[in-house]
């Protein structure tokens, strides 16, 4: 049974702060205790999450890739009121919310567990590990000149990328940018996850998918500082002999759900064509 529930939200979308103001007045009314934050102040959220059994994200997608991150490596599930666009990871619009919302706070629901990528940054003098949801991203930075990207599979060599840059994406994150890159649709409960290059310049162009067991390791050259995108927030200035190791974590981020498990063929299209 919940006790203590938080309330994420996109603090630049104003019903977004209007919804979350009426919903920390309707969890209070009914017993639970609330806080609420902004997905923009990440590390105030982290610092709440003790003790919470359930966070609920109101936004859109980009609002749960952040409200992820407040939340890993916890297991507090997730559900998502989606006031954004596509809504992929989302579970209820705004006018469900009185009805499936109580259902959810009454215990009703089902857990999905969702895979995620666990990337490690060394440059040679210090290790920085994240999680991504969605997708690890290297790319070139501001100045418009390719990368070479030199990749290797279970310490197997495969390929040098040369172009604008490498996705690895989870199969929550193949309907995102790697979708728009040429990659392939993922069911979101596969495990399996996604390599594929950036506008790739007389190098391979094409795109693996990669069994659970796959380690990744990508070795950055370039002229230029480059950047690595973890789920499009956390962006950071790498150099040239950067190395990014990527494997599919054993944690997993799990969200709880309401509608049926069945939904994801007969939305996708809907979803994809912004209905």
């Amino acid at each position: 049974m919940f006790k203590k529930i938080g309330v994420i939200y996109h603090p630049m979308n104003e019903p977004a702060k209007k919804l979350t103001n009426e919903l920390e007045k309707l969890l209070s009314k009914k017993g639970f205790s609330a806080w609420t934050c902004s997905s923009w102040d990440g590390e105030s959220a982290k610092s709440k999450m003790e003790g919470t059994d359930l966070v609920i994200s109101i936004g859109g997608d980009g609002t749960i890739l952040r409200t992820a991150q407040a939340v890993l490596p916890g297991k507090t599930p997730v559900t998502g009121i989606n006031l954004g666009k596509l809504g992929f990871m989302t579970e209820l619009t705004v006018k469900e919310t009185d009805g499936k919302l109580t259902q959810l706070l009454n215990g009703e629901g089902w857990i999905d567990e969702r895979s995620l990528l666990e990337a490690t940054l060394s440059d040679g003098n210090q290790l920085n590990s994240f999680y991504a949801l969605n997708d690890v991203v290297v790319a070139r930075g501001a100045v418009a000149r390719v990368i070479y990207v030199t990749a290797t599979i279970d310490s197997e060599p495969l390929t040098t990328y040369k172009g604008d840059g490498v996705i690895a994406a989870t199969a929550t994150g193949s309907t995102g940018y790697a979708m728009a890159a040429g990659g392939p649709i993922l069911h979101p409960h596969s495990k399996d996850f996604i390599l594929l290059p950036i506008l790739p310049h007389l190098s391979a162009d094409y795109c693996l998918v990669l069994p659970s067991s796959a380690i990744i390791k990508l070795s950055v050259q370039t002229i230029h500082p480059a950047t690595v995108s973890i789920d499009g927030h956390t962006n950071l200035q790498i150099n040239s002999g950067t190395v990014i190791k990527i494997k599919r974590s054993k944690h997993t981020l799990r969200f709880l759900r309401i509608n049926s498990e069945s939904s994801f063929y007969s939305s996708l299209e809907k979803k994809l064509k912004g209905k």
